[in-house]
């Protein structure tokens, strides 16, 4: 069974860093797509970043784009999510997702694996 979990999260002021990180136990972690999704109270689960399996393509939402940057090491079976210059409308619970396979893709349905979350509060 794929488990996924997520830490890292926290509560930051306007323009603070954070960095998300996802622990997994799939096995074979290097033939899978990884993602990072976030959601807000109210609205619905959306797309931040996502990497392939290789690492080549790494797709970003408009809104965090040049401000959070996606990796993992494969070795540790672990994907990151780094985020500077935080706004409060980064304020979401930010999930972790793995599909089988090679694309990076943006949208959740096409993900089979989830993790529960971490919260991200950013407010002054």
């Amino acid at each position: 069974q794929v488990r996924l979990v997520e830490s890292g999260g926290g509560l930051v002021r306007p323009g603070d860093s954070l960095r998300l990180s996802c622990a997994t136990s799939v096995g074979g972690f290097s033939g899978y797509a990884m993602a990072w999704f976030r959601q807000a109270p109210g609205k619905e689960r959306e797309f931040v970043t996502a990497m392939s399996w290789s690492g080549g393509s790494t797709p970003y939402a408009d809104s965090v784009k040049g401000r959070f940057t996606i990796s993992r090491d494969n070795a540790k079976n672990k994907v990151y999510l780094q985020m500077n210059s935080l706004k409060p409308e980064d304020t979401a619970v930010y999930y972790c997702a793995a599909r089988p396979g090679a694309k990076a893709l943006g949208h959740r349905d096409e993900y089979d694996y989830w993790g529960q979350g971490t919260q991200v509060t950013v407010s002054s």
